[in-house]
């Protein structure tokens, strides 16, 4: 079986960055050679990373392989929380975002609520893509109905200095935990997924201070202070990647990195400020893990599709602002691709979600790539349960359908 890392060789390159961040690289060096490739399941055998892949493992791993499977697996981004009666229970005794979320018995207790309700086929860890940012000596708390709060913004050089290295182990060993925990519970039933900031979205939280419209802040910084910003991305990358490591090492089967708002960038711009600190962390979390698949999501981020693809992830999460054949015929067959269903849908009739799960899974199929169903964003608030239900056991039982 191939590596991930090794299956990138058979990919077109939709394109190439134009960034000086990142010079134009031959094909063979944006993978592992062969003989590379063979000695990396040593390494990530000796750092507790995820092991060799098997023809027992869960249905989403093996779709994201290649394998021939009966039909797509299926979960939802934000899956646990907001629309669920038992987890809005739940809040109403632990208030605290943060402390649900860094709670070892509470994370695993809401990130197993959908898997005990729904059954998907991937089970995501609740937590945050800040949850990390304590452990490179930035402090954040995220407040009851205000998002996000980063208390002291950074903005000089002199605060980049002082962003440390991650040691995810001593810092957030909570995040470990879970996912060991989760994974014990769901027992090869379904993929566990971790999931992470990229170095472009948790920079735009780093400078601004938390949730912004505009990112002025951000953009001010890149476009007048530009040495500052790559500064900050750098370290960031690094920290990111070793993020990645150490949730595979406790657990995690597929990692999700969130690029959440790189769609604010002009192109051109995201080929400077965003792609290059993103390819990072892919290439060097595939270096030590390269049997553990990489999906790479950017809300709104449908006219990136092409620079998303040079980023080299092994899946292209695709939000619902592209038609997913559209999207297919843009980045080529040579990724897995995940989505992408407006999560609006789920408020229509039960018909209604019939039609669109299978719309989705029919155009995927029909280009002959390999597919993980999923919503184009995350699950609304307010949807009804009954919805997710429907959702769930149309996507299980489409190949009774198609």
């Amino acid at each position: 079986m191939q590596s991930f890392a090794n299956r990138q060789c058979g990919r077109s390159i939709v394109r190439g960055f134009s960034s000086p961040q990142i010079a134009a690289q031959p094909r063979r060096d944006r993978c592992l050679t062969a003989s590379a490739a063979a000695e990396q399941p040593a390494v990530a055998a000796q750092e507790g990373g995820a092991a060799a892949p098997s023809s027992n493992d869960p249905l989403m791993l093996r779709a994201l392989r290649g394998e021939a499977v009966e039909r797509p697996p299926v979960w939802m981004m934000r899956q646990a929380g907001r629309y669920m009666k038992v987890y809005q229970e739940l809040v109403k005794k632990h208030p605290s975002f943060r402390e649900r979320s860094e709670k070892v018995e509470l994370s695993v207790e809401i990130t197993l609520q959908p898997w005990h309700a729904f059954k998907p086929d991937g089970v995501v860890l609740f937590s945050d893509i800040l949850t990390p940012l304590p452990g490179m000596n930035i402090s954040f708390d995220i407040g009851q109905g205000t998002g996000p709060v980063i208390p002291e913004p950074i903005r000089t050089m002199e605060q980049v200095d002082k962003v440390t290295k991650l040691n995810a182990e001593a810092t957030c060993p909570f995040v470990g935990e879970s996912l060991k925990q989760v994974r014990q519970a769901v027992d090869g039933q379904a993929a566990v997924l971790g999931f992470v900031g990229a170095p472009f979205t948790l920079a735009t939280y780093i400078v601004e201070g938390g949730s912004s419209k505009n990112f002025h802040n951000l953009k001010r910084m890149a476009f007048g202070s530009p040495e500052v910003l790559h500064a900050l991305l750098e370290k960031l990358a690094d920290n990111v990647a070793d993020y990645c490591r150490y949730q595979a090492d406790h657990g995690a089967q597929v990692v999700q990195v969130f690029d959440s708002w790189a769609s604010h960038l002009m192109p051109q711009d995201f080929e400077v400020f965003a792609a290059p600190y993103t390819k990072k962390v892919i290439d060097s979390f595939r270096s030590t893990h390269p049997h553990v698949p990489i999906i790479l999501y950017i809300s709104g981020g449908g006219g990136l599709l092409e620079r998303m693809a040079a980023c080299g992830p092994d899946c292209i999460s695709l939000d619902q602002s592209v038609d997913i054949a559209e999207g297919i015929d843009r980045i080529g067959t040579g990724f897995a691709v995940q989505g992408n269903m407006d999560p609006g849908i789920l408020f229509g009739s039960r018909e209604t979600i019939e039609a669109r799960v299978m719309d989705v899974i029919q155009k995927a199929r029909s280009k002959g790539v390999r597919h993980v169903m999923n919503l184009g964003h995350g699950v609304l608030p307010g949807t009804p349960e009954e919805s997710v239900a429907t959702y769930f056991e149309v996507a299980r039982t489409a190949h009774q359908r198609w």
